[in-house]
């Protein structure tokens, strides 16, 4: 891993290490959750740490973070979140991307992913 930049946020609930975060007061953007859904739009991700309620998360922004998937990938397929905020593969248009795997992986795994955020296109 080879974050560029990270940044604090306060959690809003518990949130797991090298889970996928998303805004939970997207009116003020200064708390994030785990992601639920892959239609909302994605911040970045946790790192080894697990984050209780109420206290600072450094979630990776830009470079390379970890993420701990939930599901099957291969090296360049573009990522989004599981209702667990566990990394899988982008398949539906519409779907928001938190980047793309470096690696493959199977469930369970924690691989490297280059973070760039996006809509994905569908193809």
């Amino acid at each position: 891993m080879i974050p560029l930049l990270t940044k604090p946020y306060e959690a809003s609930t518990a949130i797991a290490p090298f889970r996928i975060v998303a805004f939970s007061d997207a009116a003020s953007g200064a708390k994030v959750a785990q992601a639920t859904l892959a239609t909302q739009p994605l911040v970045g991700t946790t790192g080894k740490v697990p984050t209780a309620a109420g206290e600072m998360a450094d979630i990776t922004r830009v470079g390379i973070g970890g993420v701990q998937l939930g599901g099957t990938v291969i090296a360049g397929d573009r990522l989004t979140s599981d209702a667990n905020g566990c990394a899988i593969k982008a398949t539906i248009a519409g779907q928001h991307i938190i980047g793309t795997a470096e690696a493959p992986g199977v469930a369970g795994d924690i691989i490297d992913y280059l973070r760039a955020g996006g809509v994905h296109s569908g193809n």
